[in-house]
């Protein structure tokens, strides 16, 4: 196969994927989620906005120098608008990597111009073209986003595209930043940048795809825009991202590999048996349930109810399976651990989920994995996820921890919780409330003890395995205000066979968070500085 005609998987998971409302992660969940992509195979990771806070920044930096090392190692980029701070700052991190691009962007849609920017065409120009060259200067791998594409007059866009090539980009690619285009109008946007802007061919220019999915039009924009010619795709697992989301990697990869005719000879590197696993990290670190009968991750994806199916099934799967569920990474069998089961066993069942531990964060979980096998037979691979989950959600946020929860509640009684924490400099602080419910009651006691006035917002508990004595995972997202007036939302979760317990745990860990971003002075929730 001919490598200009492989498909370039650019991953956005960590950067415009993370930009979901209470999608905030912290940096050893960053950090796991950037070794699955490699594991996984793509080609490009985006992993973060640099400028955007020094958590970001430290994130990228850690992940060029960790990730970005690895034998065969994908591209590590940060994004950055036009000018020289942002372009520094991205330089700053991902220069560690082997492989370090520069992703700057720059709208050029007159919308944009006009009332976000309030510079003229000439101006966009002049500034596209500085701060490419610029930005060449430093790295070898450029890529330029020309922001709201999809909504450019493309006479403009050819002018803007031209400038950028002749500066040293080395990839363009063209963002329908607001998911408005059609696949149609997708495919003759692509193709006509290819036949009005020469130097593309003339220079080898990547051309890329970054398609939103307001219209769930994402994936049909995307695949038109590699038939007319793209040869990269920007895209998330699961589809996250700002608003309804971005471009859904396992569903292009998916379309790529099941229909391989239809798009030849383009293909991608992408180990589809990784797909599952990638999706229920992504899923399971960010709060952001996967739906059902989402296409290929989902959980009714390979599921078969109607008696007709079913009797085709049994007859010959293909009568109503396009692919086989083994080839996404679904398992028929699941390995199951119990109390005799010892550390190299957990560890490397952890290692086949797509974690690695260091020595330290084995032993905790390794104890927290004992306590569970005390209070369930077996132990499934669901419960060992919502564990490292739960342990990761604690490894940055520790201005309080839980010593204690006790809630007394029932019919005719008011409900009342005690909470003991201890802060950061090890006292206890103790308190009990009274709520109209046991998870309020528990709210309002942490509050009292945090001196926060924390607003829960959405409560979300779910068995993560069949049976009553199942491991709850609870998923909280909390509002609080920031030194700025302005209110943010925080997301905490966490998992326990008590639910009350895990409800208060979660609770505390969206207000760490809130608390922890005010004490470093760092914008809640990320800063929104831009958005391709």
């Amino acid at each position: 196969m001919n490598k200009q005609d492989q498909l370039i998987i650019f991953d956005t998971t960590l950067r415009d994927g993370e930009q979901s409302p209470g999608a905030t992660l912290n940096f050893p969940e960053k950090l796991e989620i950037a070794r699955q992509l490699a594991r996984l195979g793509v080609d490009i990771i985006e992993a973060g906005f640099a400028i955007a806070s020094p958590g970001d920044f430290d994130a990228v930096s850690r992940i060029a120098q960790e990730v970005g090392q690895f034998d065969n190692a994908p591209v590590i980029a940060s994004l950055a608008r036009t000018n020289k701070a942002d372009i520094d700052r991205a330089w700053g991190a991902v220069q560690h990597a082997r492989r370090p691009r520069i992703h700057t962007f720059l709208a050029t849609s007159d919308i944009h111009l006009q009332y976000k920017l309030k510079i003229s065409r000439s101006d966009c120009l002049e500034q596209a073209g500085d701060m490419v060259q610029y930005a060449r200067s430093l790295c070898s791998d450029i890529e330029f986003s020309p922001e709201d594409a999809g909504r450019s007059d493309p006479a403009f866009l050819y002018e803007v595209l031209k400038v950028a090539v002749e500066a040293g980009a080395t990839t363009l690619n063209i963002p329908d930043t607001v998911g408005y285009v059609t696949p149609t109008e997708y495919y003759n946007l692509i193709k006509g940048i290819i036949d009005n802007v020469p130097s593309i061919r003339e220079r080898g220019v990547i051309l890329s795809t970054h398609c939103h999915n307001d219209l769930g039009l994402a994936t049909a924009n995307t695949l038109a825009g590699v038939l007319a010619g793209a040869r990269q795709v920007e895209v998330t697992v699961n589809g996250i991202g700002e608003r309804a989301g971005n471009t859904s990697l396992e569903e292009v990869v998916m379309a790529m590999h099941t229909r391989k005719q239809f798009y030849a000879p383009v293909y991608t590197r992408v180990d589809t048996t990784q797909l599952v696993r990638t999706s229920r990290m992504v899923s399971s670190l960010t709060s952001i349930a996967v739906q059902p009968n989402k296409a290929i991750v989902g959980a009714n994806a390979f599921a078969h109810e109607a008696g007709i199916h079913q009797d085709g099934m049994l007859k010959n799967p293909l009568t109503y399976e396009i692919m086989r569920p083994e080839s996404v990474g679904w398992n028929s069998t699941n390995l199951v651990l119990g109390k005799h089961s010892g550390r190299a066993a957990l560890n490397d069942r952890l290692k086949q989920l797509g974690y690695e531990l260091t020595r330290d964060e084995l032993d905790k979980v390794f104890a927290r994995f004992k306590d569970l096998c005390d209070k369930k037979k077996v132990v499934a691979d669901a419960d060992l996820e919502a564990l490292l989950t739960d342990q990761f959600e604690s490894l940055d946020n520790d201005l309080f921890k839980v010593e204690e929860i006790h809630v007394t509640s029932g019919t005719g009684n008011t409900p009342i919780a005690s909470v003991r924490l201890t802060d950061s400099d090890g006292e206890i602080r103790a308190d009990a409330a009274l709520g109209n419910g046991p998870v309020n009651a528990i709210c309002n006691c942490i509050n009292r003890l945090t001196g926060v006035d924390a607003k829960l917002v959405e409560f979300q508990v779910h068995a993560v395995t069949e049976g009553i004595d199942a491991i709850a995972n609870v998923t909280i997202r909390v509002e609080l205000s920031g030194a700025d007036g302005k209110k943010y939302i925080y997301s905490g979760r966490s998992a326990d066979t008590d639910t009350l317990v895990a409800s208060g745990k979660a609770y505390l860990a969206a207000v760490n968070k809130g608390l922890s971003r005010a004490n470093k002075n760092i914008t809640p929730d990320r800063q929104k500085i831009g958005s391709v």
